[in-house]
């Protein structure tokens, strides 16, 4: 049985909230962060300044939630297509792709992963806790694979783990800065290296 769904102004709510979130991301793509008003973001999501205010308090909060929703759809999207790791290469391959169609919002993830490092930052917990349940959650899932030889000898799940958020990172951050680099190539390298010869192909 299903969970149950939120009926009433609660379901007015999150839908709201939705809407805005993805006139945010539009604008965002389009505008880029700095140039993007959230005057703009209401009037694409069919509500008044007043009332965007009501749900989000300023546009970091905005943006937050925009890159939270994206890991979230993202993480879904993996445990759905990737059983093993013969499909690891070519989800995360697609993956960058998709990524690179809207780069304003690959650079702003950079930007604000790299100023939620500080303490105070508001969104400093998120990041924490974001890639504390990444690792986990890409730890577990190699364990079955470590039984069954997959996973390259001397390398456990959870260096596996740490390994791939830095290497799916750094290679953001690279194409960033120069956007006619090969990224795709090298998480397909990756992945060879991660796991035995005949695992990541076959």
């Amino acid at each position: 049985m299903g969970e149950p769904k939120a009926r009433g102004p609660y379901a007015k709510t999150a839908a709201r909230k939705a809407e805005i979130v993805r006139a945010a991301r539009d604008s965002f793509a389009e505008n880029g962060y700095a140039k993007a008003s959230l005057r703009d973001i209401a009037e694409r999501a069919g509500i008044t300044h007043a009332g965007l205010l009501h749900h989000f308090r300023n546009k970091d909060e905005l943006l937050t939630e925009v890159l939270a929703r994206r890991d979230a759809e993202e993480w879904r999207q993996g445990l759905e297509e990737v059983e093993g790791p013969h499909q690891l290469a070519p989800y995360l391959g697609g993956l960058m792709r998709h990524h690179q169609q809207a780069p304003e919002l690959m650079r702003l993830w950079i930007e604000l992963a790299a100023a939620a490092s500080r303490p105070d930052h508001p969104a400093h917990t998120y990041f924490v806790e974001r890639y504390e349940r990444g690792r986990i959650q890409f730890a577990d899932g190699l364990d079955d694979e470590t039984a069954r030889g997959s996973l390259r000898e001397g390398i456990s799940p959870e260096s596996a783990a740490v390994l791939f958020h830095a290497v799916l990172n750094g290679l953001q951050l690279q194409w960033v800065l120069d956007q006619d680099l090969d990224i795709v190539g090298p998480v397909t390298d990756f992945v060879r290296l991660l796991f035995d010869d005949g695992h990541a192909d076959e």
